[in-house]
């Protein structure tokens, strides 16, 4: 059972690193790089990631993963000294999984269905996406992400130290 709790709370941490990541690129490259180009750049390129970044291994392994690692690791850690680190960093993961499904996703899917940037009226489609409110949930994703990230990391360090403590 130590393996496997050891073994997720492992895998919890690399997801959740992974997934703050993509966040921070998000932040800190992506965003930034498409704030200064034109219209038709913005949404073209933005849906064309958006579209790419919504498969099997980024939603499933990363993103919801990260979530069920968790878990995981937090119910075979109940009588752990990490326990309390790992349910907090569950409760900060989470708030960025209803961030981005409350905030993120809308906006992404509603500049999608405004169609084709070669045929619509791309920069409407840019004032309505609204990217402003798009990069500060990013942004509040982002910190959340690797905090929980950081708290995981902490579960990881106590728990291989209660591992190395001689058992009186």
């Amino acid at each position: 059972m130590n393996g496997l709790r050891v073994a997720s709370l492992m895998a919890a941490t690399m997801t959740t690193g992974l997934v703050a990541g993509v966040y921070a690129i998000y932040a800190n490259a992506f965003m930034p790089g498409l704030a200064k180009t034109d219209d038709k750049t913005f949404v073209g390129a933005f849906t064309a990631v958006d579209r790419a970044i919504v498969n099997p291994l980024f939603l499933g392994l990363g993103f919801l993963g990260a979530a069920l690692f968790t878990v995981l690791a937090g119910l075979l850690s109940l009588k752990e000294k990490a326990m309390p680190w790992i349910a907090v960093a569950f409760v900060l993961y989470l708030i960025t999984i209803i961030v981005t499904i409350a905030v993120n996703v809308p906006l992404n899917d509603a500049l999608k269905a405004a169609g084709d940037p070669a045929t619509i009226d791309v920069a409407a489609a840019r004032a309505a996406f609204d990217e402003s409110r798009w990069v500060a949930f990013n942004l509040l994703r982002t910190i959340l992400a690797l905090v929980s990230f950081g708290l995981l990391g902490w579960a990881l360090y106590l728990t291989g130290k209660s591992a190395a403590q001689p058992s009186g």
